[in-house]
């Protein structure tokens, strides 16, 4: 297996302006899903990544995430886009992720020819392929996965800075038992997403 996401599905399109995109927040309890899309200026980029070690965000410390954010912002095209907990309970979740990489695709600056999404679903309307853990294989994928992530993480921190009896700062909205036990001592707020469990339990029996 290759230590580091390379150019190999970008090159493999056949296109020269391919974008990678993925999403961070489908799994916390409250914040927004937001994704990320990204396009490098050129295939050099994989060279510079050696040193970069821009991999799944996942199997990045938050210093390599932090370093590899402020360098994708300044020499790629990147796009984000978001959907709020409200929009994420009319539509699902599953919907609501998808609309989010809708959304960051048509915030980039350039028109992409393909898009690289990870996961195994497309965006509707989006002309492009789905790979599976594909932010440990496509460059393009992995670093819009740090963006996506960095992005979220920001959100929350301001978020926490608001209501910090929740942690947000520290769970990112995930259901921690520390968090969990917030949600019982001070209840939720807007920025709960009232369809996923256990907020819903909590809001059925305070209904």
């Amino acid at each position: 297996m290759k230590s580091l996401p390379d150019f190999s599905f970008e090159l493999e399109s056949g296109f020269e302006t391919v974008a990678g995109v993925d999403e961070a927040g489908r799994g916390p309890l409250c914040g927004p899903v937001v994704a990320a899309a990204v396009v490098f200026p050129n295939q050099k980029s994989e060279i510079i990544n050696q040193k970069l070690k821009i991999n799944d965000s996942k199997k990045m410390s938050a210093a390599q995430r932090a370093s590899a954010y402020d360098w994708i912002m300044a020499n790629c095209a990147v796009g984000v886009g978001q959907c709020s907990p409200a929009e994420i309970d009319e539509i699902n979740i599953l919907q609501a992720s998808m609309l989010a990489m809708r959304r960051a695709i048509g915030a980039l600056a350039v028109r992409p020819e393909f898009v690289l999404v990870d996961g195994n679903r497309m965006p509707a309307d989006v002309r492009g392929r789905a790979i599976v853990k594909g932010d440990s294989k496509s460059l393009s994928i992995a670093a819009a996965s740090i963006i996506a992530k960095e992005t979220r993480d920001k959100i929350m921190r301001d978020l926490a800075e608001k209501f910090p009896m929740y942690g947000w700062d520290k769970n990112a909205g995930y259901p921690t038992a520390s968090h969990l036990q917030a949600i019982e001592k001070y209840g939720i707020n807007e920025h709960y997403r009232k369809t996923f469990s256990p907020v819903a339990k909590i809001v059925r029996r305070k209904a």
